[in-house]
């Protein structure tokens, strides 16, 4: 499972033309799920993210978690996140999950958060998308369990 994470001071998901999520400030999760990701990986990352000191203070160090801001996190399902991108000019993604399995892990992972006292904003699985953000610093990590 690979988690991108952004500080955002907003974002969003737009379906049809139709914005379906969207989030103050907090954190925008691009979720990458793997084939044999399961409760392990989903609890591992859920506890990372809502632990995760990447806000600022009010000495402008990165101290503070998502609750300690009263931030939300938008969470995004993006396949292309696990694909193999080592050889030739087109990416694999033999590694991804299918897509019952990589929906069955995306609420399962948003149910965590949520369990954790998390507000979380989500889309429509499978929808074609587009997401808009502003990354506050702009600040962007990458975690893979």
């Amino acid at each position: 499972m690979i988690g991108l994470i952004q500080r955002v001071s907003q974002a969003n998901v737009t379906v049809a033309g139709e914005v379906i999520g969207e989030i103050g400030p907090g954190m925008l999760v691009l979720l990458g799920v793997e084939r044999d990701d399961g409760d392990a990986q989903i609890e591992k990352l859920a506890n990372k993210l809502c632990r995760y000191r990447m806000f600022n203070d009010d000495d402008g160090k990165m101290n503070l978690n998502v609750e300690q801001i009263g931030g939300e996190i938008l969470v995004v399902s993006q396949f292309t996140l696990v694909a193999d991108t080592q050889k030739g000019n087109r990416p694999g993604f033999s590694r991804g999950a299918t897509p019952q399995h990589g929906n069955d892990i995306y609420i399962k992972f948003v149910d965590a958060l949520k369990s954790k006292g998390m507000r979380v904003a989500t889309y429509q699985f499978g929808a074609d998308m587009q997401v808009g953000l502003i990354n506050d610093g702009p600040v962007t990590f990458q975690f893979q369990v």
